[in-house]
Parts: C-alpha cells; sequence; structure tokens
C-alpha cells in the first residue's frame, strides 16, 4: 500500500512514516519538495537502524501535487486555515478510490486556554470543510488525540483509542486496519464524518487537562 502524508516533514508525519514503513511505501509531502526529501532521507536513517531486514517498505519525499497521486492513503496533517488552499491545489490529483484521512483539529490557545474554534466561532469542523473542499472522495477522520511524542517512539505502545469517523464504511475498514498496524493502538468507529466534530473537540480537552493536571503526553482509551 502506497500512504501519503501532506505535511509530512511534522512531528505526527514522523511518527506516522515510522510505524508504517514496515509494511508500506511512505511517501512524505511538504510545499518544498527539497526540505520533503531531506525529511524522507531522516526517517529512512531511522527506520533502518530501528527494523533492518525486517522493513518492507520505503520513504520517499514529494511535494503536495506528488504526494497526492496514485495514493492509496492520504493523510492530511496540515493546519485547519490551510485546508481550502491545500484541496484545491491537489483535488485533481487524487484516484477516486484513495482515501483521505483527517486528522485536523481547528484549535487556538487563549487566556483560557486550548479552545475549539468551531465552537468558539460558529465555524464547521475540520472534516466537513475537507469534504467540502473533496466532493465525491472517501473522506474519513481519526487521530485526533494522538500523542505525537509516543507516536515518534516506534518502540513504545500508544496504549490508547483513537476515533474514526466516516460514512464510507470500506474505507472505514481499511482505515482501521491501518491503525491496527500501530502497536497499542485501538480504533474505535464513532459514526459518520458529519459527527467528527465530537472527535476533534476532545483534542483541546487533554491539552487544557494535561497542563492543569502536569500530566505528559496523554491519550484516550475507553474501557
Amino acid at each position: 500500500m502506497k500512504i501519503s502524508i501532506i505535511g509530512g516533514t511534522g512531528g505526527m508525519g514522523e511518527g506516522f512514516a515510522l510505524r508504517w514503513v514496515v509494511n508500506h511505501d511512505i511517501i512524505v509531502g511538504s510545499r518544498d519538495a527539497e526540505k520533503a526529501a531531506r525529511s524522507a532521507e531522516q526517517y529512512m536513517n531511522t527506520a533502518v537502524s530501528s527494523y533492518g531486514n525486517s522493513m518492507k517498505g520505503t520513504i520517499k519525499g514529494a511535494d503536495y501535487i506528488s504526494s497526492a497521486r496514485d495514493s492509496d492513503i492520504l493523510i492530511l496533517s496540515i493546519p485547519y486555515e490551510s485546508i481550502k488552499l491545500t484541496c484545491d491545489s491537489i483535488s485533481n490529483n487524487i484516484r477516486n478510490e484513495c482515501i483521505i484521512v483527517s486528522p485536523i483539529v481547528p484549535m487556538e490557545r487563549n487566556d483560557a486556554g486550548f479552545t475549539y474554534i468551531p465552537f468558539e466561532k460558529s465555524m464547521k469542523s475540520a472534516a466537513h470543510i475537507l469534504a467540502e473542499n473533496l466532493p465525491g472522495k472517501k473522506v474519513v477522520s481519526a487521530f485526533h488525540t494522538i500523542s505525537e511524542v509516543k507516536l515518534k517512539n516506534i518502540n513504545e505502545s500508544l496504549d490508547s483509542d483513537t476515533f474514526v469517523c466516516g460514512d464510507d464504511q470500506d474505507a472505514v475498514t481499511k482505515l482501521n486496519q491501518l491503525i491496527g498496524e500501530i502497536k497499542g493502538l485501538r480504533p474505535l468507529y464513532l459514526g459518520s464524518l458529519s459527527i467528527s466534530y465530537q472527535a476533534e473537540v476532545l483534542t483541546p480537552m487533554l491539552l487544557n487537562a494535561s497542563k492543569k493536571n502536569k500530566i505528559k503526553h496523554p491519550g484516550i482509551k475507553l474501557t
């Protein structure tokens, strides 16, 4: 399977690449192709030293358009305010069979702490805006409450759940299988894409709780 991560030079992108390269080919996407190539080389060196001959995949860098083209799974690890611009640049290069994944959380920080922008400013959820700008595509949301630090530490189990929202059940099933390849991460289907805000809003809640209670790298797990 070919997995592309737009915004892949960030911490989440690094974690996804290192976790999934064991079985899949990874493309790290950035607006700057040279930056993507440098990050991909760094990730690949880390993966080779960790997995050795057991690794089946590769990690390469590319620009946004090249990353989107021919991908089976496309992770959009981008800021909320960049959704429309990014979709406009890649929409014509995404295959109909591609599953597009949104881990995007629209939040900001003020004197009260971290807040969820759609609630504060009467705006739409990240998944809603993404689906609007990629009509007819298979959009699924997930990974909102995953610790970036834990994700990058491939020797550590995440011991967490992630809520998955989507309208295409085949896409949800395939993403759940991919999530299951990450040690200690359990996918839980939350419902249709229209209620993705329920998963997105958990991120500022977690950050506020962790800061007030001095908890490092929190996650969520239902018991």
